[in-house]
């Protein structure tokens, strides 16, 4: 059922009802939703029993929308709506299409019901960090500028979910009369942030690292800013703060395939002085094999997020590779971190992938692991594939 494994037991596989493309997985109070890249929608799976995954529901996302990331707290779902990147110009300018964020009640695990819906001008909203509390986390691409940018919503009231404040780095406003200062095609947007003790570890692609004070969520500040690229190839997609040991686990995002814009890495950050976060490490790259030649995209994905009720640890971390699959790497010695299991499913039986010409491999695209060690893999076309880290 594999190609490689090590530490890591295979326990059951799901095509999610038939839409085997998934993106962001939350799994709550034993049901897992699922969002997708290419199916319009999000899936629900009842994993009670894990090593039997039921379909439960699917949500359709409205005309010419995706949804991809989402986020659960006690009795909400939150979900992005964004256009659907594939569709032609001329939806973007009919503006037939949802952009902002929507709002479920999820007291019924397997029945959604959408309580809330915030619009935003714009193409959408891509990504989320919410774990309870007044506010919300947004990654919004928004009029007016280069890409996408921090939004701070205030979810006090979950049917009425509104904006309250924004952060961008320089030179994104546009509509404002600031010029871009990277160059070529560069691209400076906000993948998401994530949020701990005041302060906001934020992932800007080929911008680098933010670390923004956020003590008081209606005025973000910077406190510092990190760029490794150039010379590094970029695309700085996930910050996975783990404050107990002053540490910060960033992920940079492969985008080409077959290693087009470099190898990519995953750094150990030392952010014990937050104005000045420092690089002390890198993950070891996977060398089973050569994968920047088995075809798609190869490095860094989505790590673990160590969000409240999930597995918590603060020296095993979890992180998809795309095509070398799912990583866990311990980092009891941050200066010396040590791969200690991984997982590489086989290749996906179809292609959901609408785009032609894409190589039929495997795409690790998110990991949640949840308090018991089982981990839920996603991937862009082969479903949903629940294992069990075994640990060292």
């Amino acid at each position: 059922m594999t190609n490689a494994s090590l530490g890591i037991n295979f326990i059951a596989h799901s095509d999610q009802g038939g839409r085997s493309d998934g993106v962001q997985v939350m799994v709550h109070n034993g049901y897992a939703y699922i969002g997708h890249n290419f199916s319009g929608g999000f899936t629900v799976l009842d994993v009670r029993d894990p090593k039997n995954p039921k379909h439960a529901a699917f949500i359709p996302a409205p005309e010419n929308t995706r949804c991809l990331h989402l986020q659960t707290h006690e009795d909400l779902l939150l979900v992005v709506n964004g256009l659907d990147p594939l569709k032609p110009s001329e939806v973007r300018e009919s503006g037939n299409y949802a952009a902002g964020l929507r709002i479920f009640d999820i007291s019924q695990p397997a029945q959604p019901k959408e309580i809330g819906f915030m619009p935003v001008e714009g193409t959408g909203i891509h990504r989320i960090w919410y774990v309870g509390g007044r506010h919300a986390y947004v990654s919004a691409n928004l009029d007016g500028y280069s890409d996408t940018i921090l939004m701070v919503v205030d979810m006090s009231d979950p049917t009425r979910p509104a904006e309250v404040a924004r952060w961008w780095l320089p030179g994104m406003w546009s509509a404002g009369g600031e010029e871009k200062s990277w160059e070529g095609n560069r691209r400076f947007a906000l993948h998401h942030a994530i949020v701990a003790d005041g302060i906001a570890f934020a992932s800007w692609r080929d911008g680098g690292l933010t670390l923004l004070d956020v003590s008081d969520p209606t005025s973000p500040s910077l406190l510092a800013h990190r760029n490794w690229s150039p010379p590094f190839g970029g695309g700085t997609h996930t910050a996975v703060p783990l404050l107990d040991r002053g540490l910060c686990i960033v992920l940079d995002e492969a985008m080409g395939d077959e290693c087009a814009d470099q190898v990519k890495y995953t750094w150990v950050v030392d952010v014990r002085e937050p104005s000045n976060p420092v690089n002390i490490a890198t993950m070891p790259t996977p060398n089973e094999e050569d994968y920047c030649k088995k075809g798609g995209r190869f490095g860094p994905h989505n790590a673990h997020e160590n969000r409240p009720g999930s597995f918590q640890s603060s020296e095993i971390v979890f992180a998809t590779y795309q095509n070398a699959g799912v990583r866990a790497f311990n980092i009891a010695d941050p200066f010396h971190p040590r791969e200690v299991a991984y997982y590489v499913p086989p290749a996906p039986e179809r292609m959901v992938d609408p785009r032609p010409g894409r190589p039929q491999v495997i795409q690790s695209a998110d990991v949640f692991v949840d308090s018991n060690g089982l981990m839920y893999l996603t991937d862009t076309n082969a479903g949903l594939y629940i294992l069990e880290y075994k640990g060292e």
